[in-house]
């Protein structure tokens, strides 16, 4: 989408070495088990104190490989801590959670039937050896800048001395830091992001060092108590002769005195009323409350295939990934993707931004749960991140949206991506014909961002920022849903058509019935030309009848040449599929049964083609009968591990020719819901016909999440070399998750099984192209 270092290691001393020395410059796994927030009730569609849930809290945290890790404070992408882990000192030697470890991940809060109430979690990591156990419950303090965790250690084979070893990365940065550590706290600061780690019970001692001699514990060493640039608290417990339990808090403010202040007012109310805060339990107003204002969430439930576990955290997961500075504010994933080999000597988001068409899948899934609030206060904020004059450095046309952005609207990648321009229109239409966007407030935003964006779907422009200076001419692209190339794509053009034949109906509403001709007419001209421009009868697979994946000019039939991208060499365009194609059916465009989407998809489920080329793979699960889809982005895709040496893609900033994208499972997510489509072409799918979705498209989804019910942005597909990670077909990489995207498609193939129609399907584009 975008340009398990669980190492099996004999000696924990060898990995604390390769940790400190990672440590200055990267982030932390990406395949989180965890991440958490606290709940935060809006004020007149806003983040402001004095609701019915208080002060706001602003901090994310993430779970992986049993440990804490990435943490915000701020904004979204402000992250503050890489790390913090707990190494154990045992009677035969030293032991660290992460690769003396296993890890099991669960939720504190359940109901009933075990679906999850609250993003709070138990991480219970077990040494290899059998020495310990640890046991950590970690959550937010929802009315402070603070994270709880409650630790209790086990000791099974004689005492254990266990040492808190946090790795600060304040200000978004993984150097440039200062630190201070005491027996009552653990402190760390940059520019004016301060935090201070407070137990109960004072440290029996504590350190703060500089990475050296890669020994991130070398501070316990001598007396050492403050550090500057690269560093390393630790804080050593008492020795637990068999069972201990210790509360900490991490509390982050503007300067140390208010974060220190904070992190003791978390450990003042304690864990039993923090957690039932948290949770919403009784009167309180938390995630319970959330849950339960999801008016479409029991028969979303009836409609899974695991009694709703997983619609439930995936309710959870959208609305954590929502920055509580800026209302609406829907990113990507709170991670880092392939973030253990991703430099963080200089700040960046990761996947902690906004793509407008991540933004629009998981609107549209929050909508379909029956949550008002969030989808409109996501429309709202869609002006933030929309070029114009406002936005700083523009010098060219105006109305498309930026194609990556900081929270805030601040421009971080700026090439045109003529779906991302679309889907913000498709949104308001959505959320109008629901009747939750008024006429009054539908016209207030035609004038101010929704003609305009139409406008650039229709004429283009000449694009003036940063490094961008080209002109666009619809529907040509400049970047297709990937990010990687130019040209004509069949689902950015089904997205374009979409939003061009909804802003006709808006902007007639609005009474701008010239424009709403134009709109309408531009639509009929792109979709008059999508088999022309995107439908090859002349490929090399099967009977040479599909669609493309990507064409630079006119000709679908003259195999021009794709770019090099993720270090894969340039193939003829008709070599590259993908099954992006089906986009035209979920928005109407194009009928199920259209002749060139029935012509296309053999060749996308063909399993005999060399990996290179291959992008359907099936899986089996042990303990589950059956097998089940799953495809990748496209063939030659190389946004992915290397196939060679196991290694991350881009580790060291190199792009390698052995690199492969794997299987996403959104992809099973849009099958299914091509099937529920071909299923419905004469009316309400029968029950067999839905059954057999939800057994193979839900149950797959389902099946791709990890212990933490979280969806990975891709899965092991088995293809090369896996010598650093020991993966499993079907489990999550070191990419991105929970993706956002992910969790959104799946929600929103429980809301399409249970209407017994496709959910983002919009009715005046099927009305007029796929009757």
């Amino acid at each position: 989408m975008r340009t398990l270092k669980s190492i099996a290691l004999a000696s924990a001393a060898v990995l604390i070495a390769g940790a400190a020395q990672a440590a200055p410059s990267t982030w932390a796994y990406s395949a989180k088990t965890g991440v958490g927030a606290s709940y935060e009730a809006y004020v007149d569609g806003a983040y402001k104190a004095g609701g019915k849930t208080g002060a706001v809290s602003k901090v994310w945290f993430s779970i992986a490989d049993g440990v804490l890790t990435e943490t915000m404070y701020g904004l979204i992408h402000e992250a503050q801590i890489k790390q913090m882990r707990i190494a154990v000192q045992t009677a035969t030697g030293l032991a660290i959670e992460g690769a003396d470890t296993t890890s099991k991940t669960e939720y504190l809060h359940v109901d009933a039937a075990g679906r999850p109430l609250a993003p709070a979690y138990k991480i219970t990591t077990t040494d290899k050896q059998g020495r310990f156990v640890i046991e950590k419950r970690i959550f937010t303090d929802p009315d402070r800048n603070s994270l709880f965790v409650r630790v209790t250690i086990k000791a099974l084979k004689g005492p254990v001395t266990p040492t808190l070893v946090l790795e600060p990365h304040m200000a978004n940065t993984g150097g440039g830091d200062a630190g201070s550590a005491s027996t009552t706290a653990l402190t760390a600061y940059e520019g004016k992001a301060f935090l201070s780690l407070k137990g109960t019970k004072p440290f029996a001692k504590a350190s703060a060092s500089v990475l050296k001699d890669n020994d991130a514990l070398a501070g316990l060493k001598d007396t050492t108590t403050s550090a500057k640039g690269a560093i390393v608290l630790t804080g050593q417990l008492p020795v637990v002769a068999k069972e201990a339990t210790f509360d900490f808090a991490i509390g982050f403010g503007p300067d140390a005195k208010a974060a220190d202040a904070t992190a003791a007012a978390t450990l003042k109310t304690g864990y039993t009323e923090v957690l039932a805060r948290f949770n919403g339990e009784g009167a309180r107003v938390g995630w319970e409350d959330y849950l339960a204002s999801l008016t479409e969430l029991p028969r979303l439930r009836e409609a899974s295939e695991d009694g709703g576990k997983l619609l439930q955290a995936s309710a959870l997961m959208l609305k954590v990934q929502e920055d509580r500075t800026h209302a609406g504010a829907l990113i990507a994933s709170l991670s880092n993707p392939w973030g253990d080999t991703v430099d963080a000597t200089q700040s960046s988001t990761g996947y902690k931004a906004v793509w407008p068409r991540d933004f629009y899948q998981c609107a549209m899934a929050l909508a379909a749960l029956g949550d008002k609030d969030t989808p409109l206060a996501a429309f709202h904020y869609l002006p933030t991140v929309q070029v114009g004059a406002k936005t700083s450095g523009n010098k060219g046309d105006g109305g498309w949206f930026l194609q990556k952005s900081h929270v805030d609207g601040t421009p971080e990648w700026v090439g045109v991506q003529l779906d991302q321009t679309a889907m913000p229109i498709m949104l308001g239409w959505k959320l109008w014909k629901l009747g939750w966007l008024s006429d009054a407030d539908l016209k207030t935003f035609y004038g101010r961002m929704l003609k305009p964006a139409a406008d650039f779907l229709v004429k283009g422009g000449k694009v003036d920022l940063g490094w961008n200076h080209s002109t666009i001419t619809p529907p040509f692209t400049q970047q297709e849903r990937w990010e990687e190339q130019g040209g004509y794509s069949p689902s950015t053009t089904a997205a374009v058509i979409a939003g061009l034949v909804v802003a006709g109906d808006i902007a007639e509403a609005a009474g701008d019935k010239a424009s709403a001709e134009t709109y309408r007419k531009t639509a009929d001209d792109y979709s008059g030309k999508v088999e022309a421009r995107m439908v090859t009868t002349k490929g090399s697979f099967g009977d040479g009848h599909y669609y493309l994946r990507l064409n630079s000019d006119q000709d679908a039939d003259n195999k021009s040449p794709v770019e090099e991208r993720n270090g894969q060499a340039a193939v003829p365009e008709d070599k590259m599929l993908d099954a992006g194609f089906l986009e035209l059916v979920r928005y109407g465009v194009r009928r199920a049964d259209d002749p060139a989407i029935v012509a296309s998809l053999p060749k996308i489920d063909d399993q005999a083609l060399e990996d290179l080329y291959r992008v359907r793979y099936d899986f089996k699960f042990p303990g589950v009968e059956g097998s089940f889809p799953g495809w990748r982005r496209y063939g030659v895709d190389g946004y992915g591990e290397d196939t060679k040496t196991g290694a991350n893609y881009g580790a060291d900033d190199q792009m390698r020719p052995g690199q492969r994208g794997r299987v996403w499972p959104i992809f099973t997510g849009e099958r299914g819901h091509y099937e529920l489509a071909l299923a419905g072409l004469s009316g309400k799918p029968d029950a067999a016909a839905v059954k057999k979705i939800r057994d193979t498209y839900v149950k797959a989804m389902e099946l791709f999440a990890n212990d933490g019910l979280l969806i990975p942005e891709q899965v092991w597909d088995g293809v090369g070399a896996d010598s650093q990670h020991a993966y499993v077909r079907g489990e999550g990489t070191d990419s991105a998750t929970p993706l956002a995207w992910s969790h959104a498609e799946y929600v929103k193939l429980l809301r399409s099984v249970s209407d017994g129609q496709v959910w983002d399907t919009y009715a005046p584009v099927k009305a007029r192209f796929s009757r």
